[in-house]
């Protein structure tokens, strides 16, 4: 593998493993070794759905707001806030009426982003 094939952009719409979790909701996928790299889109007042997984998630607002809905807590996110995520805490996001977007950062990978699909889990 070429190194240049190891470098990305946020912005480039084309990059990454593109996943459709919800309505309104989309992903792409950067997957390594040991961490897993994910940047989601939020339209407008768009909600997540509750889910858990094993992996510990971190997560980076990048634009926009939105509430981080984790365990039983709801926690209003702005730009530059960020937050971790243990293995096995339900969580989800609802987004603002300018809508998000979120950098989540997987460790291990998850296997079921390792593909391109639909929804949040296989």
């Amino acid at each position: 593998m070429r190194q240049s094939d190891e470098f990305h952009n946020l912005d480039n719409p084309t990059d990454g493993l593109l996943r459709e979790l919800a309505p309104g909701l989309t992903t792409r996928i950067f997957a390594g070794d040991q961490a897993m790299l994910s940047i989601v889109s939020l339209e407008p007042n768009c909600v997540g759905t509750m889910h858990h997984h094993p992996e510990e998630q971190w997560g980076v607002l990048l634009e926009g707001t939105a509430v981080r809905v984790q365990g039983d807590e709801e926690i209003t996110v702005k730009k530059g806030d960020f937050w971790r995520t243990p293995g096995g805490v339900p969580h989800t996001m609802r987004a603002g009426p300018e809508g998000a977007r979120v950098l989540d950062i997987f460790a291990p990978p998850r296997p079921e982003y390792r593909k391109s699909g639909k929804g949040f889990e296989g």
